[in-house]
């Protein structure tokens, strides 16, 4: 196959102690199965996991040598929100399943537009900035939330509201 070192295990933050390598990747980069990647300081090495994984922040890849490479979130374009009530802000964007990280006093959701004007309309104070984005993992632990590709589209012009009542006949990744 090949000779770099291979990475099929995956230790979840705090499962883990040591030295390891570090590699830096953004949110969607962070959800791999088979990938070959570079630590940090350019050491190649192979992920190969027996399904797709959403790796987060703190997480350890265990190499075939014995070596472990840590997962670190990378700093990318984000919009933060802030507003009267984050809470409500926070069921709008969830909603509209768009990945959210939630901070006491503020939300970081990725750059869109659409989104934007939403929360704008919704009475939200918009900033843009770049952060390590770590959104939650959904409710059913590790993973991700599906995305919002179920048959509707967004105009830039209007958002559209729904409740969160799906097509039964829908596929929703549980986690």
């Amino acid at each position: 196959m090949t000779d770099l070192p291979l990475a099929q295990t995956v230790r979840r933050a705090g499962e883990w102690r040591g030295v390891a390598e570090i590699v830096t990747l953004d949110y969607d980069t962070r959800f791999l199965r088979r990938k070959r990647l570079a630590t940090d300081t350019g050491r190649p090495f192979v992920i190969d996991l027996e399904k797709t994984t959403s790796l987060e922040d703190g997480d350890a890849l265990e190499l075939d040598d014995g070596s472990r490479v840590v997962i670190r979130a990378a700093e990318e374009d984000v919009l933060v929100v802030t507003g009267k009530s984050i809470p409500r802000l926070a069921w709008h964007i969830g909603n509209r399943h768009t990945p959210c990280q939630i901070d006491t006093d503020r939300l970081l959701i990725q750059r869109d537009p659409v989104i934007r004007r939403m929360l704008e309309q919704l009475g939200a104070t918009i900033e843009e900035a770049r952060h390590a984005f770590t959104p939650e993992g959904g409710a059913y632990g590790h993973g991700r939330t599906h995305s919002h590709d179920n048959g509707h589209s967004h105009s830039p012009d209007k958002f559209h509201e729904h409740d969160a009542e799906h097509d039964p006949d829908e596929t929703v990744d549980a986690g």
